[in-house]
């Protein structure tokens, strides 16, 4: 979805009206700090002093919040809050917000406003307090509410159906009356999402994580049991077929199904790397979808709104977070996608050309007429910079302690390093300046150094860099020497295939978040620079943006033509994958074991089909049976 695209959808949906029906919640966020607990005189129990309370919409409410915050103007909440001080703070948040509470009714008896209480001890959830249990809607209570609805219904352009608890609104007799306003408004769209009543609503759209439709379709499921595609696939379908109204299957990071009259297809999932809190995903994908729906665009628009917005909120902690136009601008314009994870996490599912190790990742359509490669070049064809984790983890380490570094107790240095090493492994073949982005994240959440003595981002990145580059200079002075060899440094038969496209009259591209000089450099003492033709790109100063993305995109600019059938690029990171797959281009990932030389690694393999690789090989030893996959005339 282009950037402008983007910004239209946002501002039709501004204009929208949608009414929200469901079971209002309020998440209570409770810090306790231990150093200020006593023993009660009472109970000669410790107590647990609260430090800090934070308090948010769930259910239905972080439905509405989701709207308001998306820029939606005309929300209107209707639903049922206890006579209770949980219950005013749930309204008060509304209405600062920009939701209409006219409609939230307060039942005196049987009712207590559900509440949500997480206490929290450092950054580990204790035992959860929940309020709203034992509640029970009046028919009275329930004849308000569809009188409510049905007037709602009417005016708004989308009724979205929120049912999150058992002992929420939604009994036998409210649940049999909304049906029954549902068939009266044939021609408007109701949304339900519903934990318990799925089946119920006919005559409604449905939104619904997959467990839920594998459910609904026979399947036994435990709650943390994975749903193959192939399942959700059979549920989309066969639930479509049961109600005859289009179907929202969300798949967390693996994206979405939507089934409707054109049959099944799918939303990918979104690359997230930062630390991430699921809790209420559901509510944004669903506020997003529904308001592009209420904007009138179609299924697929919808879905992939949703999956915006779903993508900017769970990357909020400790709170059922919003996302705004400007944030679901900023994820949305250019997002990262997650291609085929099934097969990238279970290598069993590998498809290998005949009596090789190349494996088939997706078929290209029609005869490829390469003119251009593009290479990376750490971990592609030079190995002159393997070991960088071992640079990044004591640097990192360095970064988080601070002046505690030397004399920090055992307890909190194996906390900081068991959380780097975590997180270098998560990470590993991202960009260095995103690892970075979430290096201040560690530093923050050990809070060992100042925020005022903190760098930014560049700066870490900076000594990061130079780290590297001492170890790097060491092997070239073992180069120069004849210490050691061109084929100490290059995975197996690099430099050969090179040889082989340039005589095949292809240009061939460098490309290198490596400084530039630095690239070149590096390029000519392992003796292939020439090759190039000096096409030889890296990062040229602009720290505001990340190297290896503008190197990526500069090459493209730079042939200036359809990618399709005539580009291929060559990579062991996930960017320069990503970027070309964007473009069209042919995408062969290197899954190289970089201390070996040779050999598959898997970490590497699931990365590069995740970014959206055609081909997978470990090296280029098969060099003759890939020059005859790529229609590479010799």
């Amino acid at each position: 979805m282009k950037k402008e695209q983007l910004k239209k959808i946002l501002e039709d949906i501004s204009s929208v009206k949608i009414a929200v029906l469901g079971d209002f919640c309020l998440d209570a966020y409770w810090f306790i700090d231990e150093s200020k607990s006593e023993i009660s005189i009472e109970t000669g129990q410790l107590t647990r002093p609260i430090r800090q309370q934070k308090y948010s919409l769930g259910g239905a409410g972080n439905v509405t919040n989701n709207l308001a915050a998306m820029g939606v103007r005309d929300v209107r909440a209707i639903g049922v809050i206890g006579p209770d001080p949980f219950g005013n703070e749930m309204v008060n948040i509304m209405s600062k917000t920009g939701i209409n509470t006219r409609n939230i009714l307060v039942q005196a008896d049987q009712w207590s406003t559900h509440v949500y209480t997480k206490p929290y001890i450092a950054d580990q959830e204790q035992n959860r307090i929940d309020f709203g249990n034992f509640n029970h809607l009046s028919n009275e209570t329930a004849d308000r509410l569809i009188e409510i609805l049905e007037r709602e219904a009417a005016e708004v352009d989308v009724t979205i159906i929120n049912q999150q608890v058992v002992s929420g609104i939604h009994t036998e007799y409210l649940r049999r009356r909304i049906v029954e306003v549902i068939q009266k408004f044939p021609e408007k769209i109701f949304i339900v999402d519903s934990r318990n009543f799925s089946d119920v609503y006919t005559g409604a759209y449905r939104k619904m994580n997959d467990n839920e439709a594998a459910k609904l379709c026979g399947l036994k499921k435990d709650p943390d049991d994975m749903v193959l595609y192939s399942e959700a696939l059979d549920a989309a379908r066969m639930l479509y077929k049961r109600y005859r109204k289009p179907v929202f299957i969300t798949r967390g990071s693996r994206g979405s199904l939507i089934a409707d009259e054109s049959g099944v297809s799918e939303v990918f999932g979104l690359m997230i790397i930062s630390k991430i809190d699921s809790v209420g995903a559901g509510d944004s994908f669903l506020a997003g979808s529904a308001s592009a729906l209420a904007a009138g665009y179609p299924m697929n628009v919808a879905a992939e709104i949703g999956s915006f917005v779903a993508g900017v909120t769970i990357q909020k902690l400790f709170q059922t977070g919003t996302a705004s136009p400007d944030e679901i601008l900023h994820l949305g314009q250019d997002p990262d996608y997650i291609y085929s994870p099934e097969l990238a996490e279970d290598i069993r599912q590998a498809n290998y050309l005949p009596d090789t190790e190349i494996e088939i990742v997706s078929k290209w359509k029609g005869q490829l007429q390469l003119k251009h490669a593009i290479f990376d070049h750490d971990g592609t064809i030079s190995t002159l910079r393997e070991g960088w984790e071992l640079i990044m983890g004591p640097m990192m380490m360095k970064a988080v302690l601070g002046d505690k570094y030397k004399d920090a107790d055992e307890a909190l240095y194996q906390k900081v390093q068991t959380r780097v090493n975590e997180f270098i492994d998560r990470t590993t073949g991202i960009q260095t300046l995103v690892q970075m982005k979430g290096l201040l994240d560690l530093i923050r959440e050990f809070g060992c150094v100042p925020e005022a003595q903190m760098l930014d981002e560049f700066g870490y990145k900076k000594i990061y860099n130079e780290e590297l580059l001492k170890m790097v200079k060491e092997r070239e002075k073992k180069l120069l020497r004849g210490e050691l060899s061109q084929d100490d440094f290059s995975l197996k038969n690099a430099i050969p295939f090179l040889q082989k496209l340039y005589d095949a009259g292809i240009k061939l591209y460098l490309a290198s978040g490596t400084d530039e000089e630095d690239v070149k450099n590096e390029a000519r003492i392992m003796g292939y620079d020439h090759l190039f033709e000096g096409r030889i790109y890296g990062a040229v100063g602009d720290v505001t943006k990340e190297a290896k993305k503008m190197v990526l995109d500069r090459i493209l600019d730079t042939i200036g033509e359809s990618a399709f059938g005539k580009v291929a690029t060559f990579g062991d990171g996930p960017v320069e994958i990503r970027e070309t797959h964007k473009r069209g281009g042919v995408t062969v990932g290197i899954a190289s074991n970089e201390l070996k030389r040779f050999g598959l690694n898997e970490s590497k393999r699931t990365r590069l089909i995740k970014a959206g690789a055609d081909v997978i090989i470990p090296d280029f030893s098969q060099i003759n049976q890939l020059i005859s996959l790529l229609n590479i005339k010799r």
